[in-house]
This record gives C-alpha cells, structure tokens and sequence, in this order.
C-alpha cells in the first residue's frame, strides 16, 4: 500500500516518483549534516490519484484535453478552469485527511505552514515544470491546509502548465502532484544561491541574490536584490540594491507587503560573514548533489536555513578533461558552420578525422587552444589568424589572455617563428596555372570513383577497418599542401588587393567585385544548377502542380505518370547524382540527405520557377562574369597613370588571375569530404539493416545513438545495452536546447566576445563585413532551410548557412549570419553571387524579426532597423 503522507525524514530514493522533484531534494537537505531545513512532510501522488482516481467529471474533461493542441487556446482554457474547479471541490478521503492531520499534530497548533507543489515530471534533462505550479504560505489550521493541498492539485492544470506539457509531448493523465506541507519560518532576509554564475556560467563563481523578508518579493519581481559574487572563499563583488518593499507573514495567516523605513533601504540584506557562510553552505550542498544547484535560503535568528535546492538546468556542460590545470576552448561549430548539436555516431566520426586536441561538450566539439595562447609568438599569429575568422572570438581569446595568471606562458616557440605559408607570398610557392587546381579536382574524383567500388566487397568488421583507413586517404587529400597553398593564395591575393586598392585608389573591398561568378566553384555551380532544374519543369503545368503537395519522399515514383514527369525526374535525378550527399549540418554523418529524402529540394525548385524567368542561372553567371571583367579592367585603367602605375598594373593583374583561377577549389575539400561521408553511411546503414533483422536494435537510426567504436562492437558480437541508446536519445533532446558558447574554460566561464568599433551609426548591430555593397530589403528570419519560403530581394537572416543553402542564394540580395567569418561558405559563396553579406552577428536571429525593414552595409559591416 503506498503512503499518502511521507515525512522528509522517512524519504529515499524509491520515493521520487511519489514526491516529486522538490519533496526529494527536501528529503536529501534534511540528511545533510549541519544544513537546517525547515521541518514538514509531502502529500504524496499517491494522495492525488486516490483523491481523483473515482471522480467521472474530472477523467471526462481530461478526455477532452488530451485531443486538444496547444493551439486551441480558448477550449484549454474553458475546460482546464472546469478541471480545476472539479479539483477544488473534491473531498479528500478520510484516510487522507487523518494522515495529514496526524503529521500536524507532530507541531504546536498554531504552526504556520507553506504549502508547495512538486511535479512528478518536474525538472527533467530536457523540461523543466519549476514554477508552474502554486505556492501558498503563511496557512494556518488543518482545514486551511486541506484546502490549499486542492488548489495545488488543482494548478496542474492552469493555462500554462497544460500548454507547456502538450508543447513538450507529455500525457496529461501521467504527470502526478505531490503536496509539500513545510514549516513557515519568518525570515529578516531571504533570496537565492546559485553555486555556478547563472550569467558567467563560471563554476568557481557563487553567486547570492539577497533581499530583507520573504523570498516571494525577489522571486515576483517586487523588488530589486542585493548580489554578491563569491569566489574561492571571498567576496570578490557587491551590487548593493535600493531595497523598498518586503513580504512579510501576518499572525493571521496569509503575506502582506510592507514599506521599508528609508534608512534600511539601502542596508546590506546580509553581512559579509553571513555572505561567506552562506557559500559554505552552498559548496556543501553542491557536493552533496554532484551538480551546480540553485538553492532558496532563508536567514532567520542569524541561522540560515535551506528551503529548497534544485539542479542548474541552463548551464552549458564544460569539456572534459582529467587534470586541474587551466583550459580554453573554441568552438568547433562555428568554425564550421554548423552550431546544432551532433549525435555520437558524427562526433565520432569527425575525432576520426581530425588531429587537433578535440573534446566533447553539450553534444558539440571543442578545440583546446591553451597551447597556442601559452606561447607569445604563436599567440599572435593564431589570433591574428581567428580575427580573420571570427572577431568575437579573438575578442574573447584576449580577454583571457590579459587577465592574470589564468594562462601559464611558456618559452619563445621556434618554430612558430620561422614563416609559416600565410605569410609566404603566393605568387613564390607556384606558378599561377590553372591546371594545378584541374589536377587536385581530378584526384579527388579518382578517390571517390576508387571508395566506391572497394567498399561494395566489404562488411561486417571489415567494413569498420575499411572505413578507418579511407579516412586516413581522405585525410591526406583534404591537407594536401598544395591544396591547401592554393587555398591560402587566393586569402593572400584578396587581401593584397583590398590593401592596396584602398591605399592606390581609395576603392574598399575591391576584391569582392572580382570574385564574382569564377569557373569550376562546385558549390555556386549546385545554386545555379538548381535553376536549371526549375527550367526543366516550367513548361508542364502537371509536374508543378503535382509538386506543390508532395509530402512523401517516394515522390519521384509517381511523377513520371504526369506530363513532362519523365524530364523532371531525369533532371532532379541527375542534380541528386552530383549534389544529393549534401544536406544542412552536413558535417554529422547522421543529418538527412537531400537523396534519402529528395522532398527537401521541392520548394526551392518551386521558389525558383516562381521567382525567375527562363535560363536566369546561366544570364546570372554571365552578368557576374562581366561585372568582375569590368572591374578588372577599371582598375588596370585607373593604376596606370599613377606613379609606378604599370608595374602596380601589373602586379594587380597577377592577383586578379589567381582569384578568378584558384578561387573554385575553396569549396572542393568539403565536397569531396561530403562525397565520401555518404558513401560511408550507405554501407554502414545496411549494417544497421541487419542489427535490425537480428533484434539488437529497434530502428537502423538507433546506430546514430553510437559511436563508431560501439557499433563496431555491436556488429561483431551482435549485441548491445539498448538502455544506452534511450539514455543517449533523451541527452540528444536536452542538447538540442543549449545555445554553445563561442569560447568557454575549464572553470565553465563562458566569454563573449565583442566588437571594439566606434564607427557606427547609432542603433545599428555590428557584424563582420564578408561581401561588399549597401542594401534595404525585407528580414526573413530563417532556421530551417525546409521552411524558407523567400521572394526576390528578400534578405537571408539565419544562425548560420553550410554548403546545403546554396540554392537559397539565387533568391535572395543579402545575407546576415550568426556565425562565419571571411572564407566560411557564405562569404565566399555570397562573394560570388555579388551578395552583400555580414556574417558573425550576435544574436541575429532574436535582434531582427521576420518581415522587418532592414539596411545591411556589407562594405562596413552593420546592419540598421529602418
């Protein structure tokens, strides 16, 4: 028989599902030695379903509420105050009420109490319910008490509990409510701990917001708090607030808010060795719990005691590492255009491919950079290098750099100091001769061709050891130096070209202009081919119309049955041939391709029908092509009669041809990486075919679940802990929610960076300038590529773009990302496409809304809300 009433002392682990989150983690403070939790009991769920287990009202109207969706604001509205109402009236069974009675009697009769709610469901990885159910206190006399345990069952189902549940998939009828019942005490101060700076993040941070009466006031938003910050066992900040009004309980029963006599007003709630004791307790507790907590405390007599302690839920997971020293990280994903979380099976997969000291956080990549920043010679070249790359991040870098002792510097690097190829001028490693990037193209085709074939005589563990040392093939084409010297003189040879054109000519960015529509980029060429797709279909009125409503994914089977349907489906076939391994988030082996679900190309194939004329992919090139001749031609004319202007001529001519030769091959390592990676999920799919066949797994996308070691395991022994995919699923779900922080350390701390320009007009947002020119147009704020429903002119904003936006491109006259920097997709792509772009703004996503009229200068690097 379970308990309708368990004291806090008679709680353990068994009881969690009984008492909610709240109710155990009281159970817990009160077994920790020296820590004073108010006395009291919960009312466990069991007491709920017994109260409402044979009432038909109340399971009529829950049938009524479960086929409604969140949507349906007016009916969840109606019948969840029925529900509540039914729940209020209810009467609690004797047996109940004679439990709750007898744990009363335990006190003096006139015992003031706080009555509290406790999901069942509260707080989990992925959801937390913290706040949406009622608090009642100062109630006094059984009957009060018995009344108020109602009204907490009863805010279950408030509006916004039960909307909060239908939008995060969870069954109304199994969400259950526990009732803590706890000892009022009547503090002169009040507030909340945090042992982990909510704001910083940083670990080693306390931070105390502190308020005179009842935590109520702070927790509404009445009045402003006092903070203090404690590290390592001293205060090391105070914010000392104008503290006006208090809650305080009245004799009667019930709260009334008070005025606070203006010479106190500006008191500390709490003294400095109250403030340090309260961080003892506060690390006391963390490492009871094993986490960062957020803990309500309450100051009464000069005894501190603990109502309540829950996990962080909002912090970002640390790298791990096993020693105590200082680390720095980056983030991989905005390196790489890719902020989303990966699922084991793709982070496994991309350690394969890299050397760099990586590490797992929040289901993303971090690099260690500690070793680079120890050292002041390879310090300044790699910032030098990431404010190309990322302004914020340099930004953030130094501000680490500069602080005292955090990074240990080490001796002169000597071999940083010897020239690296950045500094190298291009023009010296080679000739300026197009067939050196015709060669790697071609090389790359004969790995591909070569991976084909020899993966099809391969599987079970062979299949795994074949995979491993492909990779190390793929990993030697992708660090070719000479790929990657030709990558580095177009870097060199647009920087060149901006400095001096600026200087020479008083001409910004010129660099851009000449970027525009080069031969051979495999990327801008995928945009453009989509175009020509849409040419295919426009004629036959049936295949658009057949395509508007296309949901499924075996759509291609049915379209040969139409008008045209054959053309459509040889075009889109062979588009699928040469570009179908892409995908959004491409660099997770897991991510969808466009050839495993085709329906994704649908509505850009549409959207270029609708927005362009005939043949505008191949006028679009050429117009691109004349404005970089153009401009070439232009600038020879103006250099030429400077001081020196032929030789300047001729040197810029030089430049120019190495841009509009070697410019292509930028995009061709990821190409070719790509290619390989969903030859490698093909084979490793039908793997997963056959753990499916032999009941080791449920689904083959349960292997994402893995990593490769792990499937590799479960392949050659054909078994596997399926726990260890449930758990991972519902991690996966969690990660999805945490934003990644562009720099974080070993301490937590999370730095942002900014940018130091005073340059700007006023209001407006700074980004990165990646491709020049000045425009207006309509914001559509995009995060899925799925959902992008653009007209001409629009302007892109979105967190960031890999290779799988391209097709967008040709719809749109700006771009604005959150993430990127000079030589990411989006600016080179945007370059050639003469798309002004600013990449790298904060926030982008939140700051713009969908449909505004916005100013982006892609030449300065701003935009402006009009």
């Amino acid at each position: 028989m379970k308990k309708s009433v368990l004291d806090f002392h008679g709680i353990d682990n068994t009881g969690q599902m009984m008492i909610g989150g709240k109710g155990f983690n009281l159970g817990e403070l009160s077994k920790i030695h020296g820590i004073r939790v108010p006395e009291g009991f919960c009312v466990t769920t069991a007491a709920f379903q017994k109260a409402l287990e044979h009432n038909e009202t109340f399971h009529a109207l829950l049938d009524q509420l479960t086929i409604l969706n969140a949507e349906d604001r007016d009916q969840i509205s109606e019948i969840g105050r029925r529900i509540r109402q039914t729940i209020t009236e209810v009467e609690i069974p004797s047996d109940i009420a004679c439990a709750v009675a007898h744990a009363l009697s335990q006190f003096s009769e006139n015992q003031a109490y706080a009555v509290r709610s406790s999901a069942t469901a509260e707080d989990l990885p992925h959801a937390s319910f913290a706040g949406q159910q009622d608090t009642y206190l100062n109630i006094i006399g059984k009957e009060a008490i018995l009344q108020h345990i109602r009204k907490c069952w009863a805010s279950l189902f408030t509006n916004r509990a039960v909307i909060y549940r239908m939008q995060n998939g969870f069954d109304h009828s199994q969400v259950y409510l526990s009732v803590i019942v706890q000892q009022m005490v009547f503090p002169q101060a009040s507030g909340v701990l945090f042992t982990a700076d909510p704001i910083t993040s940083n670990r080693k941070l306390l931070s105390i917001d502190a308020s005179f009466g009842l935590g109520e006031a702070l927790v509404s938003g009445l009045v402003s708090a006092d903070n203090y910050k404690v590290r390592e066992g001293s205060i090391v900040e105070k914010t000392i607030s104008t503290k006006k009004l208090a809650i305080y309980g009245r004799k009667e029963g019930g709260t009334e808010t008070l005025q606070i006599a203006p010479d106190q007003q500006k008191m500390q709630a709490l003294t400095d060795q109250q403030i340090l004791q309260l961080a003892r307790i506060g690390r006391q507790i963390e490492a009871h719990f094993g986490c960062p907590q957020d803990i309500e405390w309450c100051l009464v007599d000069d005894t501190f005691y603990i109502v309540q302690s829950r996990p962080i839920t909002t912090l970002y997971p640390i790298p791990e590492v096993n020693d105590q020293e200082n680390h720095v990280y980056i983030s991989v994903g905005h390196q790489q255009m890719m902020t989303d979380p990966m699922k084991p099976l793709g982070l496994s997969f991309y350690l394969l491919m890299t050397p760099a000291p990586m590490h797992k956080a929040g289901g993303r990549l971090f690099v260690d950079v500690t070793h680079q920043l120890a050292s002041p010679n390879s310090r300044e070249m790699f910032l030098n290098g990431m404010g190309q790359h990322d302004p914020l991040i340099k930004d953030a870098l130094i501000t680490i750099v500069e602080r005292e002792g955090f990074i240990k510097s080490v001796q002169e690097d000597t071999k940083a100091a010897s020239p690296s190829s950045s500094n190298l001028d291009p023009l010296a490693q080679f000739d300026n001769d197009p067939t050196i990037v015709s060669n790697l193209i071609k090389r790359s085709q004969v790995l591909i061709e070569q991976l084909k074939q020899n993966i099809q005589t391969k599987s079970g563990s062979a299949l795994f050891d074949f995979i491993r040392e492909d990779i190390q093939q793929l990993m030697k084409f992708l660090s070719d130096p000479q790929g990657l010297s030709v990558i580095m003189a177009v870097i060199n040879a647009s920087r060149w070209i901006n400095e001096n054109m600026n200087e020479w000519l008083g001409e910004k960015n010129a660099a851009d202009t000449l970027s525009q529509s080069v031969p051979n980029n495999v990327t801008s060429e995928m945009g453009l081919e989509l175009m020509d797709v849409a040419d295919v279909i426009r004629p036959y009125p049936e295949v658009i119309d057949y395509l508007q409503y296309v949901k499924a994914d075996n759509f291609l089977d049915e379209i040969h049955k139409f008008d045209g349907g054959q053309e459509a489906r040889d075009a889109i076939y062979a588009f699928l041939q040469k570009y179908g391994m892409r995908c959004t988030g491409e660099i997770d082996i897991t991510r969808t391709r466009w050839s495993e679900k085709p329906s994704m190309l649908v509505p850009m194939i549409l959207g270029n029908i609708r927005n362009f004329e005939p043949h505008a992919g191949s006028l679009q090139f050429k117009h691109g092509r004349q404005e970089a001749m153009d401009k070439e031609q232009e600038l020879i004319n103006r250099l030429k009669p400077l001081p020196d202007g032929e030789q300047k001529a001729i040197e810029t001519k030089r430049r120019i041809d190495l841009i509009r030769n070697f410019s292509c091959y930028r995009e061709y390592p990821k190409y070719t990486w790509m290619k390989h990676y969903f030859v490698y999920k093909q084979a490793l799919l039908k793997e997963a075919e056959l753990l499916v066949k032999a009941n080791v797994i449920q689904k083959k996308e349960d292997i994402y679940y893995l990593t490769f070691e792990e499937f590799h395991e479960a392949v050659t022994t054909n078994k596997l802990d399926y726990e260890i995919i449930s758990k991972r699923k519902n991690g996966y779900r969690l990660y999805e929610k945490l934003n990644p922080p562009r720099v974080i350390t070993s301490d937590g701390e999370i730095i942002a960076g900014e940018y130091k320009r005073e340059d700007l007009p006023e209001n407006a947002i700074a980004g990165l300038a990646v491709s020049s020119g000045v425009i207006e147009g309509r914001a559509r704020v995009i995060l899925n590529m799925e959902d992008a429903d653009l007209e001409d002119g629009d302007i892109l904003v979105t967190s960031f773009t890999d290779p799988s936006w391209t097709p967008l491109f040709v719809s749109i006259k700006g771009l604005i990302t959150e993430v990127g920097g000079l030589m990411t997709h989006g600016a080179v792509i945007a370059r050639e496409y003469g798309l002004p772009a600013v990449v790298g703004v904060e926030n982008a996503t939140k700051m713009l809304r969908d449909g505004q009229r916005i100013r982006m200068n892609g030449t300065e690097g701003y935009i402006e809300i009009l």
